[in-house]
């Protein structure tokens, strides 16, 4: 990949001007959309879905990113994809067995989507491996999910590292790395060095009046 992409999280904007900031994200320059969508079982918050992606999703070219951390990923997936989502990621642990992700993945490819595959940062990263050939991403979790601005665990440097290194050794070509949790521009250093190829980041960007300049700096 010839640049790191840049996936601005909305979880971060000001949804009472929400459009407005999609576009400055838009126009200063960001790849992809982010949207962090949580039951508040699967984690302990609860954030927005469906319909704000439904309302949303077409509003802007920029990538629809869509990050569900929800505990019944196989009987939504179908939904967010027909809302908007180009790329669906789910959980490992929200999965009964590695039968079940296999399952999930096939279902969003089934519907047209990209299939991601996120793990918390307390689990094992060869959690992932057995799914690599049928993922189109595997997105790190660098904080633990649920809420937003929270710092960057250092060790996620090893992760993406590693799993780097996996992909390449096992020429696993189509499968992107995405970090996500306490990302600016030092963390974004750290993640460009293991071999990230796209940062999500949220209160980095948003509420900020130089988003072009950060979205560079990130880059």
């Amino acid at each position: 990949m010839s640049k790191v992409l840049v996936a601005p999280s909305i979880l971060s904007a000001d949804f009472n001007h929400l459009l407005d900031d999609i576009k400055k994200v838009e126009e200063a320059g960001a790849d992809w959309l982010h949207f962090d969508v949580m039951d508040g079982h699967f984690v302990p918050n609860i954030s927005f879905g469906i319909p704000v992606l439904k309302c949303i999703a077409h509003s802007h070219k920029m990538v629809n990113d869509v990050h569900i951390m929800i505990s019944d990923p196989f009987k939504y997936a179908p939904e967010f994809i027909k809302a908007g989502a180009e790329y669906l990621t789910f959980h490992y642990e929200a999965c009964k067995s590695d039968k079940e992700v296999f399952q999930v993945i096939d279902l969003i490819h089934d519907y047209g989507a990209k299939a991601g595959l996120s793990i918390k940062p307390g689990t094992p990263l060869e959690k992932v491996f057995p799914f690599l050939y049928s993922l189109d991403l595997v997105l790190i979790m660098s904080v633990e999910p649920g809420f937003g601005g929270q710092k960057y665990i250092p060790e996620s440097f090893t992760k993406i590292f590693r799993l780097k290194e996996y992909l390449e050794s096992h020429e696993i070509k189509k499968c992107l790395i995405e970090v996500d949790g306490g990302i600016n521009e030092e963390t974004a250093k750290n993640a460009k060095l293991a071999g990230v190829d796209v940062l999500v980041a949220g209160s980095y960007l948003f509420g900020h009046d130089d988003i072009k300049e950060r979205i560079e700096k990130l880059r």
